[in-house]
């Protein structure tokens, strides 16, 4: 268990403004120890909830070019067909995963191959679970061609919490499944689109992992 490089300068501006924070009110309220014990512990709370959220536990994986492993970790909360708007502009298997604050946020590759594409769109922060989100929200879309020729968009959409996605896949390099695609801070969603007809082995509400659940063969 590591802790992500996304997380390190907040870990470390957190960790300066708890401690002026403490530091003032020892001086402010230096009489009053319930004051100054409050906000202590909120303060430890606070840091070990941040500490937690950018956890980094170890995920190895065998690449398997016949199975689409989760890209995220959380709660599949969509399963369905769907009208994919803006880069195959057909019918797809939609498939999300939300993504609590108390969720892993590392990103994963679901499938092995090359990126096709990269589209980052800002946009709103309405509650990531809403079914407008995928395409009215903050996010970044990338399409990923496997060895067989089938393209897989994976969607990072922001949510009510979330103020960052950050994608690191860049147009025509070559992924490996389980390798990481981004992240996303403090609460969101990660759709994927599927061809039609890809048998899904999951079901809805069903928790899943990043690099640990199978989510459909193809």
């Amino acid at each position: 268990m590591g802790i992500h490089k996304e997380g390190y300068k907040i870990l470390a501006t957190g960790f300066v403004f708890l401690i002026i924070l403490n530091l003032a009110v020892n001086i402010i309220w230096h009489d009053i120890s319930a004051v100054k014990w409050l906000v202590l512990v909120f303060s430890l709370l606070i840091y070990i909830f941040v500490l937690f959220f950018f956890r980094l536990p170890v995920r190895s994986l065998e690449p398997n070019p016949g199975l689409v492993y989760a890209p995220a970790d959380g709660k599949v909360v969509v399963i369905e067909e769907t009208d994919e708007k803006e880069y195959f502009k057909d019918k797809r298997i939609q498939v999300s995963i939300f993504m609590s604050p108390f969720n892993m946020h590392s990103n994963r590759y679901p499938v092995s191959g090359k990126v096709k594409y990269v589209r980052y769109h800002p946009g709103q922060n309405i509650v990531a679970w809403h079914p407008k989100s995928s395409e009215m929200n903050e996010r970044s879309s990338v399409v990923i061609e496997t060895e067989s020729g089938a393209e897989i968009l994976v969607r990072q959409v922001a949510g009510a919490i979330a103020r960052r996605i950050v994608t690191y896949a860049k147009e025509n390099d070559d992924v490996r499944q389980g390798d990481e695609l981004g992240f996303i801070k403090f609460g969101s969603r990660v759709d994927l689109f599927l061809p039609v007809g890809t048998e899904i082995e999951i079901p809805i509400l069903q928790q899943v992992k990043a690099n640990k659940s199978i989510i459909a063969r193809i």
